[in-house]
């Protein structure tokens, strides 16, 4: 485009791109950074490039193998193994998640509310087509590399994704989220940050915000809600911070799901986290790295061990738990059909379902 000096051009030239900006919504730029095409002459201009074109084609290829390697198994599995939890539209708690909405979704498709944390940013609201093609390059590429761990293996390499996702304009937890949104079928109805006041209260906030809230819907759908809150959930950090868990207290009972969690709630200074989920979920999905098998007491969790348990890889090999492993072989079940946890073999990974013998006590609901 030539650059012309007539002010009055130039004025009505932002004037029309402002406007332009305005008009695009949350849910286009998620199908942007999922590589899904938008129909619009907007849009154009990214859809054509060459960068855009070969994240697309990659994301495809690589959606489709997911899709056959896990997804559609874990959708035939979970209704049969989880019952009537699997669908329910009860809260679903899911601490140091970071921004897996891909197999929280998919395991529990219908929660009315969704609760993740983690340390990384929540970042800002994905801009795709302000970027120069020298940065959408960058920032695409940079968006596959911090997802490639989750897409081929199931689980997030913390570290490498904390760097990833600082690294270029498409930055922090949203672009990420965005993408599964959009891949899983779902339309991103609003965006907000949030903030959470003393007593635990949603509070509208400016952008660079320790917490978003995404509305969406799937497929004409009850409309559900993603919260993201960057938090410390150690003892300490709970201690100084207490908002993040008032906040989820006021949720009332839910499920919780924890998968390649670093094995935090192993440790003592992560027991109020621990603590939390086992009084306030009717039942619990997570692989070995979440909450240690000896908490759930026999007279209070009917716990279910599916598929194999080989122990932890070698980064964690200290976190070995015998009494799982006797459960897992007294449970006698098939191999699962897919990976779960850090152990990417179907045949090395194992699921721990505990359903809460009696029923939580219901508090008053966030609105």
């Amino acid at each position: 485009m030539k650059i012309r000096c007539a002010a009055a051009f130039l004025l009505a030239l932002v004037s029309g791109l402002q406007a332009e900006d305005a008009a695009v919504t949350a849910d286009q730029q998620a199908r942007l950074v999922a590589g899904l095409e938008v129909p619009g002459a907007a849009f154009e201009k990214v859809c054509k490039q060459p960068a855009w074109i070969q994240h697309s084609k990659e994301f495809n290829a690589a959606w489709e193998r997911l899709e056959q390697k896990q997804l559609a198994k874990i959708r035939e599995w979970s209704p049969n193994v989880l019952g009537n939890d699997a669908t329910s539209r009860d809260p679903l708690f899911y601490f140091f998640s970071g921004p897996d909405f891909l197999y929280a979704n998919t395991f529990f498709p219908n929660a009315s509310v969704y609760v993740f944390c983690g340390l990384e940013p929540v970042g800002a609201p994905p801009d795709v087509l302000n970027l120069s093609p020298g940065a959408l390059s960058g920032s695409l590429a940079n968006l596959r590399k911090s997802l490639n761990a989750l897409l081929s293996f199931s689980f997030f390499i913390t570290k490498e994704m904390k760097g990833d996702l600082r690294a270029t304009q498409l930055n922090g937890t949203l672009p990420v989220m965005y993408v599964f949104m959009a891949r899983l079928g779902n339309t991103i109805q609003k965006v907000e940050p949030v903030t959470l006041d003393e007593n635990g209260e949603v509070q509208p906030a400016q952008a660079g915000a320790p917490g978003v809230r995404i509305v969406f819907a799937r497929d004409h759908q009850p409309a559900q809600t993603l919260y993201y809150f960057s938090t410390d959930l150690s003892n300490n950090g709970i201690k100084t911070k207490p908002s993040f868990i008032k906040f989820c207290g006021k949720l009332g009972p839910g499920n919780g799901f924890a998968k390649a969690a670093s094995y935090l709630m192993h440790m003592d200074e992560f027991s109020d986290a621990r603590n939390f989920l086992l009084s306030h979920c009717k039942m619990i999905v997570q692989d070995d790295s979440g909450i240690p098998f000896r908490y759930f007491a026999q007279d209070a969790w009917d716990v279910l061990c599916v598929g194999r348990y080989p122990g932890p890889i070698p980064l964690f090999s200290n976190r070995y738990q015998k009494d799982l492993a006797v459960a897992v072989k007294a449970s006698n079940s098939p191999a699962l059909t897919f990976s779960f946890g850090y152990r990417w073999h179907p045949s090395e990974s194992s699921v721990i379902i505990a359903t809460a013998l009696q029923y939580v006590p219901k508090a008053v609901p966030v609105k």
